[in-house]
């Protein structure tokens, strides 16, 4: 089979690799489409390797079809060939086939492309796992998404919305905050003419303050955001885009009994993501099925172009993701 390998000098090419063999708990899934991660640039750079025993070669959330099956998957599960599925993976879903572990599909849901279905494992997992089980958010609640014109944004925000929380997002500009406005947050900040500090102190003195911030921006902003939310708030740092140094008042920390978290979905047990797959199938999917949330796809493109589709990432022109197609 075919996958995209990154050569000495960090470009790309389709090129082959040895086929995946199936352990006796897994599936061979052939790859239609594999959604682009920031995860990836980093790997691609040498900064973010896979987790041993998974292809050397990118891509984190795939969607296809079941073309064989293990003897335990075959009793274990309920997957049967030929069913159309989206997986979370370690790595390797550049590529033209993938084993995965059978406790790492999901079906892809009804009134979903193969494309939205390849946009959902990661992101979706991400969202879930920081706002529900890290965050403890409820209905009713107030978070802080940074950069609403990411493609993780564009999953947070609706789906948090969809639970009955308010949300207040970032951009950089009156042309992105307007390409938001179908994820519906209740408050965008144009933070090149706010300062989101100070929103979020008005926030507080108004009765709104942040429950839960998910920040993957970081920087000399966190510190002073930090300041301004509910006590007993959650900020949950996934990755520091803006700067890996801060200045906090500790105090202020104690005494609201703020707690940071850092959290990434990869470093989690192979139970811990097939925990949170079951838990999105069962209380996001519905909602997915229903409408009150879907994938935002920015632009797809064939997996032959996947230097160009990194390119994309890199400049940060994406709103919502980016999917790379096979078949």
């Amino acid at each position: 089979m075919k996958a995209i390998l990154v050569n000495d000098d960090k470009s790309l090419r389709w090129d082959e690799v040895e086929n995946p063999v199936i352990k006796s708990d897994e599936v061979l899934v052939e790859i239609h489409a594999a959604a682009l991660n920031r995860a990836d640039l980093m790997q691609r750079e040498g900064d973010y390797p896979p987790p041993p025993g998974c292809p050397e070669w990118m891509g984190l959330e795939i969607a296809g079809v079941i073309v064989e099956m293990g003897d335990e998957a075959k009793t274990k599960s309920e997957w049967k060939l030929g069913d159309r599925v989206c997986a979370l993976l370690g790595g390797g879903g550049y590529a033209e086939y993938v084993s995965v572990k059978y406790d790492m599909l999901m079906p892809v849901p009804e009134n979903c492309s193969i494309v939205e279905a390849a946009a959902i494992p990661e992101a979706f997992a991400t969202a879930y796992l920081n706002l529900f089980i890290e965050g403890k958010i409820e209905k009713g609640n107030t978070l802080l998404m940074n950069a609403g014109a990411s493609g993780l944004a564009s999953v947070i925000i609706p789906m948090a919305k969809a639970f009955g929380i308010r949300v207040i997002t970032t951009v950089l500009s009156d042309e992105i905050k307007d390409s938001i406005k179908h994820l519906k947050a209740d408050r965008v900040v144009v933070s090149t003419k706010e300062d989101i500090s100070q929103v979020l102190k008005e926030e507080l003195e108004n009765g709104h303050s942040v429950d839960v911030a998910i920040d993957c921006l970081g920087g000399e902003i966190m510190g002073k955001c930090i300041h301004y939310l509910t006590h007993g708030a959650r900020w949950i740092m996934i990755a520091a885009l803006a700067g890996t140094k801060t200045e906090i008042d500790l105090k202020n920390i104690y005494v609201r009994n703020v707690r940071i978290i850092g959290s990434t979905l990869r470093s989690r047990t192979p139970e811990m993501k097939a925990f949170i797959l079951s838990e999105l199938v069962k209380n996001v999917f519905p909602k997915i099925e229903s409408g009150e949330v879907k994938p935002t796809i920015y632009k797809t493109l064939h997996i032959t172009q996947a230097q160009e589709a990194h390119a994309i990432l890199q400049r940060g022109e994406n709103i919502g993701k980016v999917v790379l197609t096979i078949k």
